[in-house]
């Protein structure tokens, strides 16, 4: 079975663009992951998201290990083959659902105890039970278990936490063991104080792991603030490794993201916006509820390959929007994963071209963060 590795093909500044070479196929990086967190991308066949130029999808160990259980997926064959996604699959090690669950679960230094919900059964993660659970989904990718801590905290409170966290990561490491073709990464934390995030970053190094995640942001801090986190955390991370940024983002949270040195990215939004009616375009946010839209023989983004774009005009997707139709969660998801990928080809394309900057720019103006007319669209 051949290594995973990471091949550097070019840089323009800090922003870098490559390919992670896995046993199930090559990932161009800067990445997109779909999130498809309980083995399915919401309203998407695995073939079709294929077709949106994804590489590599999203799971999650925490609703998995739940439903329908981890020896229940092994059992039949893993989740590449239970999933229909033969390609690469990176798994989070569900850390942060669990620390979501703030009235159903305690932290110890063992793990986190806390009650399922689904049904209220009590349940225990700990950094072995984690590794145990992605090794049986078989997934290509793992990440270690660690504390999310929430937003805003103390340094001191940060500090705590990221303590536990490292404990944690080198306990994760350890349950890995040695898996042939298959990753382990760390996770950096340190919230937005730069001296924990080195000092995440140093810990995380010494024990070697196949690639470093940024996890702790986008979690309601400021834009600048994240981007502050990564200029003072990403230079003391190896070159010669994966960078992923955990549940990130928006298209100009993405654009500053790789301008500043990022490879692999995840985030629910494209999928959860498509089922609420609404499209990320190279012009900007557009809410197919409105009525505007309702007469609208125009399609959703002229530029777009989708099938949204290539067989429907706005005035039919706004119409299955209203009417609650199936097909327009359909439509719109395929439509935003595909804008996604199209952004992340640009940005690889930006930076081998050495114009990664007018690229970004490009991209992040259409998603101002001015409270502008085009940042309302998406909510009115």
């Amino acid at each position: 079975m051949s290594a995973f590795r990471f091949e550097l093909k070019s840089t323009d500044g800090q922003a870098r663009t490559g390919v992670l070479h896995t046993p199930r196929g090559k990932i161009r990086t800067p990445a997109f992951m779909p999130v498809g967190t309980a083995a399915t991308v919401k309203a998407m066949l695995p073939q079709s998201v294929r077709e949106t130029g994804a590489d590599i999808v999203l799971g999650n160990t925490y609703h998995l290990m739940l439903r329908p259980g981890a020896n229940t997926v092994h059992r039949l064959g893993g989740l590449h083959k239970f999933m229909g996604w033969e390609r690469p699959i990176l798994t989070d090690s569900g850390g942060f659902q669990v620390m979501s669950l703030s009235k159903l679960r305690k932290i110890t230094e063992e793990g986190v105890a806390f009650r399922s919900h689904i049904d209220g059964a009590e349940e225990f993660l700990s950094p072995e039970r984690a590794m145990e659970v992605q090794r049986l989904l078989g997934s290509d990718i793992q990440m270690v278990l660690d504390e999310c801590p929430a937003y805003p905290a103390t340094e001191s409170e940060i500090e705590t936490s990221l303590a536990l966290s490292t404990r944690w990561a080198a306990r994760s490491k350890v349950a890995f063991g040695t898996q042939p073709g298959r990753a382990c990464f760390g996770i950096v934390q340190g919230g937005v104080y730069p001296a924990l995030r080195r000092r995440s970053v140093q810990s995380l190094r010494e024990l070697d792991f196949d690639g470093y995640a940024l996890g702790g942001l986008a979690v309601g801090e400021e834009q600048g603030a994240m981007f502050d986190v990564l200029d003072a955390t990403i230079a003391h991370l190896p070159v010669d490794r994966p960078r992923y940024l955990m549940g990130v983002g928006k298209p100009d949270d993405i654009a500053g993201a790789v301008l500043r040195g990022v490879d692999m990215f995840d985030c629910v939004l494209p999928t959860r916006s498509g089922r609420n009616g609404q499209a990320f375009t190279r012009s900007g946010p557009v809410n197919l509820r409105n009525a505007r839209h309702a007469q609208d023989p125009a399609p959703l983004d002229e530029a777009c390959r989708c099938p949204a774009c290539r067989q429907f005009s706005r005035a039919y997707l706004h119409h299955v929007v209203k009417s609650g139709e199936i097909i327009a969660s359909m439509l719109l998801t395929w439509h935003n994963l595909t804008y996604f990928q199209d952004v992340m080809a640009e940005l690889r394309e930006g930076i081998a071209s050495g114009c990664v900057r007018e690229t970004a720019a490009r991209i992040a103006s259409a998603y101002p963060r001015d409270g502008s007319k085009k940042d309302a669209e998406m909510l009115d």
